[in-house]
């Protein structure tokens, strides 16, 4: 993990650490050749030199940032799950599991439109 989005880690409560360094790891895990850097002050993986997706921690939830094309793609299923979003964000209840069935399905998705 990058040193500086470790520090940015080590600035929030336990439980808080644990979700951001699984997702963290989780994203690392599912897609190949991600560098990794602070962007917007937030953790961002890139690929080839491009953001491909940040995240964040906060008090009450995770945000997951994938871009406007993404959130509205994947707007129903946020809707039928709960989750609050944003045009280019969505938030997972930091007292809740990740859904990383969701997330994978969100890298697919980033996946394919840079293909």
């Amino acid at each position: 993990m990058h040193t500086d989005i470790a520090d940015h880690i080590a600035r929030f409560p336990a439980y808080t650490q644990v979700q951001l360094k699984d997702l963290h790891h989780f994203i690392d895990s599912k897609v190949p050749n991600l560098t990794q850097k602070m962007g917007y002050g937030i953790p961002t993986f890139q690929l080839n030199g491009k953001n491909f997706i940040h995240y964040a921690g906060y008090s009450k939830h995770i945000g997951l940032y994938p871009g406007a094309k993404a959130i509205a793609h994947f707007a129903a299923e946020f809707e039928t799950r709960g989750y609050k979003y944003s045009k280019g964000a969505v938030q997972f209840p930091i007292n809740q599991e990740l859904p990383q069935d969701l997330i994978l399905e969100i890298l697919t998705y980033l996946l394919e439109r840079r293909a």
